[in-house]
């Protein structure tokens, strides 16, 4: 199909990575970030500096698109313990409504370990310290899933394990049955690999997935 493939969040982490893995595979990218600006442009690569909240950046970084890889993140913060969260349902809720304006019907969504139905998975001891730190970020995640699996389009939700700047390994497991769900580590390269076969081979459409080593 033509078109590039939007990433939402691309200068940095997952984001970052899915585009390095996106180009070793000769295919088109449009990079979507505040800070895009700062990226080069290249035959494979259209940097667009936008905000995700905006209705109006997301409508235009969507023109034409044939797919989309949200990785959108945070910076850790220590305020981020007692303030609300509210950028991941937010940003979800403008994109869901613009790909459904453009007829972009292909998103795939990077979560974490510990959304949605998959903190169930957690031990108890995992899922208390989680929650201390990460509890109002995942609250928002929990948010945000929801209005994912609500819609219609073919979604994917992603959750990797804790993340590692590691090379890619090929040795990453796609866990689809939640039975099998657990934590650990991955690299942000094995990730941005899954990505990018998710969105080029139609892998897991309406579902959601664990990635661990």
């Amino acid at each position: 199909m033509a078109g590039p493939i939007v990433i939402m969040g691309a200068t940095s982490g997952i984001g970052a990575a899915a585009m390095k893995e996106a180009v070793t595979r000769g295919l088109s990218v449009r990079a979507f970030a505040r800070s895009a600006d700062k990226l080069d442009a290249t035959d494979l690569v259209e940097p667009f500096a936008g905000d995700a909240r905006d209705p109006d950046d997301v409508a235009a970084v969507l023109s034409g698109a044939r797919a989309v890889i949200y990785a959108l993140g945070i910076n850790e913060r220590l305020a981020m313990l007692w303030e609300k969260e509210t950028l991941f349902s937010d940003s979800t809720r403008v994109l869901l409504e613009a790909m459904k304006t453009s007829g972009t019907r292909r998103l795939v969504a990077v979560t974490g370990f510990g959304a949605g139905r998959s903190r169930s998975a957690m031990s108890k001891l995992e899922s208390l310290g989680h929650k201390a730190i990460l509890g109002r970020p995942y609250a928002d995640k929990d948010r945000q899933e929801e209005l994912i699996v609500q819609s219609d389009l073919d979604w994917t939700i992603v959750r990797p394990v804790i993340l590692t700047n590691g090379a890619k390994s090929g040795r990453m497991k796609v866990l689809r049955d939640p039975s099998d769900w657990r934590n650990g580590l991955v690299s942000r390269a094995d990730v941005a690999s899954y990505l990018i076969d998710a969105v080029e081979d139609d892998l897991d459409i309406r579902a959601d997935v664990v990635l661990s080593r």
